[in-house]
């Protein structure tokens, strides 16, 4: 009997499974394939119902996290997951913020017991491809990139996953993408902003052209409303909004075995 291929994607908060990789989770599923999300933190330090920032004094992290809770299994619904796992680690905030030192912030965790534990689901899910974000998290966020070690870690210890891929933005795409949206007046949020401009195209090994998608993925991010950061992007007009989500790029991080006829397709050739 041969089993159904199964996407994960690996996510630090609620919300960012709608803005990087939105675009392959509704595809898979349209295809029938098996579609996870593990997130990884509770969003606590997210913008509260006030609009407070998380390294606000009067912010409400309780509130915070039950809000961002009931959003993400909304948006996940929308794009494609099947099934949603949290692993209940506390946002850590930015670089510097005063919750770093939390222990029980996931910058803090054990990155191997955590790996296991990720390991031992993937596994049960029957992971064929695994996405999570590069070495520097995509835009530098702390939890972004303990994201990526505990992901890149739990490959040591799963049997089942065959690649591991990153979600990146070609340079000449995000420098166009910034200039025209600042042409118009819109106010971006940092991960476009801080996003790292030197990922060259040949770093690119997977393109999905999700353009079909753009609606949905635009409908996901409003889902997550408390999120007002990224309001401008619910409201951006079609042609610009799919010039950075209607196409999603890869790069190939890993594989079990020699990879090909991966250029459209993160399952192509498996």
């Amino acid at each position: 009997m041969v089993s159904t291929p199964t996407l994960v994607c690996v996510h630090a908060h609620p919300d960012d499974e709608s803005l990087f990789t939105a675009g392959i989770s509704t595809h898979y599923c349209e295809l029938g394939y098996r579609v996870v999300l593990v997130t990884c933190t509770n969003g606590q330090l997210g913008i509260d119902s006030e609009q407070r920032p998380g390294s606000d004094p009067q912010h409400d992290p309780a509130l915070t996290r039950s809000v961002r809770a009931a959003e993400l299994q909304s948006a996940a619904s929308l794009i494609g997951y099947g099934r949603v796992v949290t692993l209940g680690f506390d946002d850590s905030g930015m670089k510097g913020w005063p919750q770093n030192k939390s222990p029980r912030a996931f910058i803090n965790v054990d990155i191997d017991a955590t790996a296991r534990t990720l390991a031992t689901m993937l596994d049960e899910v029957g992971a064929t491809v695994v996405v999570t974000y590069d070495e520097t998290g995509f835009y530098g966020h702390p939890d972004h990139i303990m994201a990526n070690r505990v992901t890149r870690r739990s490959l040591d210890f799963a049997s089942t996953p065959a690649r591991l891929y990153y979600p990146v933005v070609p340079s000449r795409v995000l420098v166009e993408f910034v200039e025209r949206a600042r042409a118009l007046g819109l106010s971006l949020p940092a991960w476009v902003l801080d996003a790292g401009r030197h990922v060259p195209d040949e770093m690119v090994a997977t393109t999905m052209d999700v353009r079909h998608f753009a609606k949905v993925k635009q409908q996901a991010i409003a889902t997550h409303a408390s999120q007002v950061d990224n309001a401008d992007l619910v409201t951006m007009n079609e042609q610009l909004f799919e010039l950075l989500f209607g196409t999603e790029y890869y790069e190939r991080a890993w594989s079990r075995g020699p990879a090909s006829g991966d250029e459209t397709d993160l399952f192509g050739g498996l």
